[in-house]
Formats: structure tokens, C-alpha cells, sequence
């Protein structure tokens, strides 16, 4: 009879019911204590054997980080909140379609009925090195084995390597960049609240980390201001697949055209670099001028500003020139060209 290794470590579950006991059992725990939304993140790192964590914090029983809500300012939407609901979401389809057509560019209906927002923007980066368990900088090696001469590295950084070349892969990240979103973080000393932008971290800060929760923090809402509700939006996601797979780059913006010019603008992307791209160079660099083919030829020579490829990505950069262009000057005008 054939014996099983391929088994998940043992570790111990818990799962509470509200916000403050899950604050208390990451407190407790600390350092040991894995914090699982969706899991669909946390069951890869778990059936691979690569993180073997001691305690387990199961969020799914908690109905108080579920839902999107109305604020005094716009919207808030819990951070356990699926894909799925954010993508039916009445309000969200009529004043934020931005993150609704971010939301349903994820994977497979499947996997978005049970993966959360703040999964999404929370989950570790797909490097297949670091996710098979070799020894790189971000897993507390020496080296990155996807910036050598005979690595495949088609899918990494062409922006903002520094050691390591992993990309964030989140979908849902530079649509609510572009909204101007702010995450809400629970900490033992209380809320502390952050821009969208700032919520995501390079490996120039802490190459362990792709954002900027510490052990015992827990993302509880993402809040949506009316300041771009309604505005034009633009997202575009390209991956080898049109279901399942993770962007090779994204694209959202989020527009106010007054008058025959671009009154105001926020731009990003992902997937470029070790965290999502606000592209303020682009922003100030288009404003007052018309969103026309021209314009967003110029941004997208102004987004692609310091890009080095490595050896089996090069067309990045071309790429994310023309979904900049995209998003600016019309689908209909833009060439896909170098």
C-alpha cells in the first residue's frame, strides 16, 4: 500500500467571531499566526509545505469584515467581502465600475466566489521560484535566482527592481489606486488609515513583505471616496489566458475631461514592479491637454521612463506604453506598436 507524504503541516485552527478576537489571537501568536481570508492564497503556500505555520486564523466566520456599505463619503467595502459580491454590487457598478470591471478580470468565476478583496490585494507575489521554495532574498536567501543569465523571468519587474524581481499580481490594486481608495488597517493602538498607494511595499523598504501590514494588523475595509465616482474609467488586463491567469500587466485610470481637455486624472498599473505604479509623471504630464491618440502616445513614452527588461521580458515595455496610450487616448485610436 503506497504511503501519502504530500500532506499540509499540522497547525492549530482558530476561528473567531468578531474583529477584537481575532486582534486578540494575533497578539497572541504573533510571529506563529497566519491570517487566511479566502484561502485560496494560503492553501497553495500550505499544501506545497513552503509556509508551515503553527496557528491558523480562519477570518470566514467574521460577518463584520463582510459587505459593502455607504459611507459619509462615499462607500466601504469589508475586507472579506468577495470578489463576486463586489462585482454584483449595484453601487459599485453604477459609480465605481472601475473596481467592478477590476474585480471580474480575477481568475475564474469560481475562484472569485470565494476570494476576497482583501485577499487580493494581500496575497504574496507568484514568482515561481520563491513560490517553489528556493532560497531568493524575499524568502531570506542571498540571491534572486529570476534575475540570472538562464533565468525565465518573462513575467517579472521591468520598474523598480531592487534585488528582487517579483511583480504584484492583484488586479483589484491599481483600480482602487486609481479611486483614490484608502485600506483601513486595525492595529493593538487602533485604526490607522492609508492611501491606496501606500498600503504596498518594494523591496527597497522590506523585500519579505509586498505591503505594509506587521504581524498582529489585520486589513478590516477599503474606503471609497466620491471624488472619482462616476468619472471615465479605463482598465485592461493582459494575460496568456483570458480566465485564471494573472496579469503579465494591468491598466486603470479614472478621468475628467472639461471642456476638450483632461481636467484631471489618476493612472496606474501592475505587475510591472514589486507593487502597484501610481503614474504621476503621466498624470501631470497629461493634464490640459485633450484625450486624444497623440496624448497618450506621449504618457506612454512618459510611463515606461527608466524600464529595464530582463532577458524574456522585454515586450513589457512596449506593452505597458500602449495600455497607458489605451487608457488615455481611446481604444479605437491607439496601434499596438514599439
Amino acid at each position: 500500500m503506497a504511503v501519502i507524504r504530500d500532506v499540509m503541516p499540522a497547525f492549530d485552527l482558530f476561528q473567531p467571531s468578531s474583529i477584537a478576537d481575532a486582534m486578540n489571537l494575533l497578539e497572541q501568536y504573533g510571529l506563529d499566526a497566519w491570517v487566511m481570508a479566502g484561502g485560496l492564497d494560503s492553501f497553495d503556500w500550505f499544501k506545497d509545505r513552503i509556509k508551515k505555520p503553527k496557528v491558523v486564523v480562519d477570518l470566514s466566520g467574521i460577518e463584520e469584515l463582510k459587505g459593502v456599505r455607504a459611507s459619509d463619503n462615499g462607500i466601504e467595502i469589508a475586507a472579506l467581502t468577495t470578489l463576486t459580491e463586489i462585482v454584483n454590487d449595484p453601487v459599485v457598478k453604477e459609480k465605481y465600475s472601475l473596481l467592478a470591471q477590476a474585480a471580474e478580470s480575477v481568475a475564474s468565476p469560481q475562484i472569485r466566489n470565494q476570494g476576497t478583496i482583501g485577499g487580493n490585494v494581500s496575497q504574496d507575489t507568484r514568482c515561481w521560484y520563491y513560490r517553489a521554495g528556493w532560497p531568493c532574498y524575499r524568502a531570506g536567501g542571498n540571491i534572486c535566482y529570476a534575475d540570472t543569465p538562464v533565468a525565465r523571468n518573462r513575467e517579472h519587474a521591468i520598474l523598480h527592481a531592487d534585488r528582487c524581481v517579483a511583480v504584484n499580481p492583484s488586479d483589484a490594486a491599481p483600480a482602487l489606486i486609481a479611486l483614490d481608495a484608502k485600506f483601513v488597517i486595525q492595529t493593538s493602538k487602533g485604526d490607522r488609515i492609508v492611501d491606496a498607494q501606500d498600503y504596498f511595499i518594494g523591496p527597497d523598504i522590506d523585500i519579505t513583505r509586498m505591503h505594509i501590514l506587521h504581524p498582529g494588523q489585520l486589513l478590516t475595509a477599503i474606503r471609497i471616496p466620491t471624488t472619482w465616482a462616476g468619472t471615465q474609467f479605463y482598465f485592461e488586463k493582459v494575460r496568456d489566458r483570458n480566465v485564471w491567469d494573472f496579469p503579465l500587466l494591468n491598466v486603470a485610470s479614472a478621468m475628467v475631461v472639461a471642456g476638450g481637455v483632461i481636467e484631471r486624472i489618476r493612472i496606474a498599473v501592475n505587475a510591472a514592479a514589486a507593487r502597484p505604479l501610481r503614474l504621476q509623471a503621466v498624470e501631470d504630464a497629461v493634464v490640459g491637454k485633450p484625450p486624444i491618440a497623440a496624448t497618450g502616445e506621449m504618457a506612454g513614452n512618459v510611463a515606461v521612463r527608466g524600464a529595464v527588461p530582463l532577458q524574456f521580458n522585454a515586450y513589457k515595455i512596449p506593452l505597458m506604453k500602449n495600455l497607458v496610450k489605451r487608457a488615455i487616448g481611446g481604444v479605437e485610436e491607439a496601434t499596438w506598436t514599439s
